[in-house]
């Protein structure tokens, strides 16, 4: 067993608590009982060298170096190291913790522990260089409320598996987390309800007489609520709009026409209050004041209808059949079961852990707590294509009439976008075939909570060939048929936020081409109907408008073609007007190739106002046996545009959306595009993406990232009850490829088949891979004629 170097004093005092510093760069001091904390931490300076020594000794316990478990570098925390990570932190008395599920805002707790990536430089050494396993270690996120001026601090815990410190992970200059910006927790929304129940007392008749339903203190027939962010107008706020909703099945496609505004920046509770209330196109100074003017009759109401379905003659469908619900109804004249897919000679890939081969594929995955899928270290034919492949965000920036409508632009990061990877269904999410995959999150929670079957691991036929010809001899027959079978791997997760659910999909080809795709379903986000509603959205129902939005999402792309050291260009068409070569007197157009070299970030800033070159590459200082420099191809497919200006107000957060692709150089103080906290307070964001590119680096020759920007504009139509569907609204982009070998890599594959025609008028197949021996759930045997002849 390895030797456990024993923490130093300096080490164990390795903690800073850090205070929220006001926008006029002052610190607030702490109470009386923080302050002895506050004193300890001025030592952080001194003993930053005492946990360098660490932290270098802490690197001699990795595990043996092994090439079965390399891939464990990028592996996430297991239930163990969580639980190790979450008890260490709570041994530090100084840290003063409480469960975070205690019912107040004034509390210290911690909520969020997810695996820190070590720094690139340091991987790809211990991955090429037999240099030791980098130290492992944990970011914490911790929630510092009860103090005078709570703030939220993050903390690097090392070395795993055994910690014995802990050093502050600090953001840029200038860009410290405020504590409005902090996530929303599952205490805080408790305490919300509580004072949504509190304040609309008033209207419970208004709420009995108008919708049928009771908020708050009920069994059945009761109101629930959707807030929406950003939470105010400006930094520091945390001031939000709720829509009160019928709770059935859909809910968020029930809206009561009531939306109030409340203000719950204070980490006191009893300071909450109910600032604004809107009803069916008007507002109201309070729920009292609502209550009054509904019972002198100056309210115009709207008493909701019976929700249920309705069939083709207009009559209402049995209670199951409520329109937001998935209960069939219509007529459809298929009743039995569809195909499905089944590999009778098991899988073809191998799962080592988190590292997946393939084919001439291998890579390793991570599904991080915060953001979300992330592939690394992939590698094809023995060459890595990118050290990691991820998503960074996924923003709906939408429009609407009533003021939650108009409020709405959510960046879903800030939601916990990668730690709801709810269950995936066999067999309809995923093939019944698929290798499943538990997830493991500490977000929001006191624990390790396990996620069962959060991901899917399948190889599937696209039924559609990689390559194919049929080569005619032109007199009613061929020369020969040859194709290859379309075969792919997918590496596969959802994100269900709240309304909206994600389809993650990594698609790896037999040809080196890697797909990133996002298919977008589940609940529209939908507001209250009112005439004027319609200038931003589509009536849904009776009572519904189905707000107008774009979503974007939001990739980083670390390519690493044959080496770190890579340049950008572009190929374009143009048409040029030359003289005819073989007949003097005529001139002739024809396409010719344009080549662009990009030296610098801002050059390489492709924004949305700009005509994106069809061919983006990302090229080695090598060339292919032809003199070609061996590169590969982005392809994006997208319906995206820009949809805010750029520096208008919350727009500051979501600054890469100004772009469909910007490459800048490798820095490890650029690793994501956005943050947890960036979409309550978008003002003034802890992660601007647009700083990224301000120091306009040399981009040849050198370690690239691209950032991908793929969407859609979503205008809710009647088909999108009860959810939206995926066909049409996927997006994504290729890695192709693009004179990186000499010929097609899927040559290397045995899925081929040829078809030979012989002098007596059969054919001989030809195979590389056995056809599989009969049984009840064989396709019928293979057979090819070739031959066409007038009839």
């Amino acid at each position: 067993m390895p030797h456990t170097v024993p923490p130093s004093r300096a080490a164990k005092r390795a903690i800073k608590l850090k205070e929220s510093e006001t926008k006029s760069g002052s610190r607030g001091e702490p109470r009386a009982e923080h302050q002895t904390m506050g004193r300890k931490t001025l030592a952080l300076g001194w003993v930053g060298a005492a946990i360098l020594v660490l932290q270098t000794l802490a690197a001699a316990e990795g595990s043996p170096r092994t090439p079965g478990n390399k891939g464990r570098v990028f592996a996430d925390l297991s239930a163990q190291e969580l639980k190790t990570v979450h008890n260490f932190l709570w041994s530090q008395k100084e840290l003063r913790l409480q469960p975070s599920s205690t019912l107040t805002m004034a509390k210290n707790s911690v909520f969020l522990i997810e695996m820190l990536l070590p720094k690139k430089q340091h991987v790809l050494k211990f991955l090429h260089k037999g240099h030791q396993l980098p130290v492992r270690e944990a970011r914490a996120v911790i929630f510092f409320g009860a103090q005078e001026h709570p703030n939220i601090t993050e903390f690097a815990v090392g070395p795993l598996p055994r910690p014995h410190y802990m050093r502050h992970l600090p953001h840029k200059p200038r860009h410290q987390a405020s504590w409005a910006s902090r996530p929303i927790s599952k205490a805080e929304y408790i305490l919300l309800s509580h004072t949504l129940e509190e304040a609309s007392k008033p209207l419970q008749q208004f709420f009995r007489r108008t919708t049928g339903f009771t908020f708050g203190h009920c069994h059945e027939r009761c109101l629930t609520f959707t807030d929406v962010a950003p939470r105010g107008l400006a930094s520091g706020q945390r001031r939000s709009w709720f829509i009160l909703q019928r709770h059935m099945k859909g809910y968020f496609l029930h809206p009561t026409g009531l939306e109030l505004l409340v203000d719950h920046a204070s980490t006191n509770p009893q300071d909450w209050t109910v600032e604004q209330v809107w009803y069916n196109g008007k507002f109201y100074r309070s729920p009292a004041e609502l209550a009054q003017k509904y019972d002198d009759g100056e309210v115009d109401a709207v008493v909701l209808e019976d929700p249920l379905a309705k069939d083709k003659d207009g009559e209402s469908l049995p209670e199951a059949a409520l329109f937001s619900f998935y209960q069939p109804r219509g007529d459809f004249a298929t009743t039995r079961n569809g195909p499905r897919l089944v590999q009778p000679e098991g899988p073809r890939y191998s799962l080592e852990g988190n590292t997946v081969l393939y084919g001439g594929w291998s890579f390793t995955f991570r599904l991080r707590s915060s953001s979300g899928l992330q592939v690394l270290d992939v590698h094809f034919g023995g060459e890595r294509v990118a050290y990691e492949v991820s998503v960074q965000e996924a923003a709906a920036l939408y429009g609407g009439h009533t003021p939650a409508g108009t409020q709405t632009k959510y960046m879903d990061v800030g939601w916990g976008l990668g730690s709801v990877t709810h269950e995936l269904a066999p067999g309809v999410d995923c093939p019944a075939t698929a290798t499943f995959l538990d997830a493991l999150h500490y977000y929001d929670a006191d624990g390790p909570v396990l996620y069962p079957r959060a991901l899917c691991l399948f190889e599937m036929p696209t039924g559609v060939p990689i390559r194919r010809h049929f080569n005619s001899n032109f007199s009613d027959g061929f020369n020969f048929y040859a194709g290859l079978k379309g075969q792919v791997l997918v590496l596969r997760t959802t994100s269900t936020v709240y309304n909206y659910d994600y389809i993650w999909d990594f698609i790896f080809y037999p040809n080196g081409v890697m797909e990133a795709k996002m298919h977008a379903t589940g609940y529209v986000h939908a507001t209250f109907y009112t005439p004027e509603g319609l200038r931003h959205g589509t009536r849904l129902h009776t009572h519904l408008i189905g707000n107008m939005h774009t979503h974007l999402v939001h990739y980083r792309v670390d390519l690493d073609v044959a080496g770190t050291k890579n340049s950008f260009q572009t190929l374009q068409m143009k048409l040029e007007n030359t003289t005819n070569p073989w007949s003097p007197r005529h001139r002739l157009v024809q396409p010719a190739l344009q080549e662009t070299r990009y030296s610098r970030e801002r050059q390489a800033a492709f924004s949305f106002r700009q005509t994106l070159p069809k061919y983006l590459l990302f090229t080695s200082p090598q060339e292919n046996p032809w003199g070609h420099k061996r590169s590969y191809r982005l392809q994006i497919h997208s319906m995206a545009d820009q949809v805010l200006p750029p520096g208008w107000q919350e727009e500051r957060a979501v600054t890469w959306a100004r772009y469909p692709l910007a490459v800048t150089r490798y820095r490890e103080s650029e690793l994501r595009s956005s943050s947890i906290y960036n979409q309550n307070d978008p003002w003034d964001p802890p992660v601007v993406f647009e700083e990224f590119l301000r120091n306009n680096e040399n981009i040849e020759g050198e370690d690239l990232v691209a950032w991908v920007t793929v969407g859609f504009l979503h205008i809710p139509h009647a088909e999108d009850i009860p959810n939206t569907a995926t066909p049409g609204n996927s997006v994504g982009f290729l890695l192709r490829p693009f004179n990186f070998f000499p010929e097609d890599p899927s040559l290397a594959s045995r899925d081929l088949v040829v078809v030979w025609p012989l002098e007596d008028g059969s054919t001989y197949v030809q195979r590389w891979i056995p056809e599989e021996e009969g049984g009840c759930l064989m396709p019928p045997p293979f057979s090819y004629n070739g031959t066409y002849r007038p009839v």
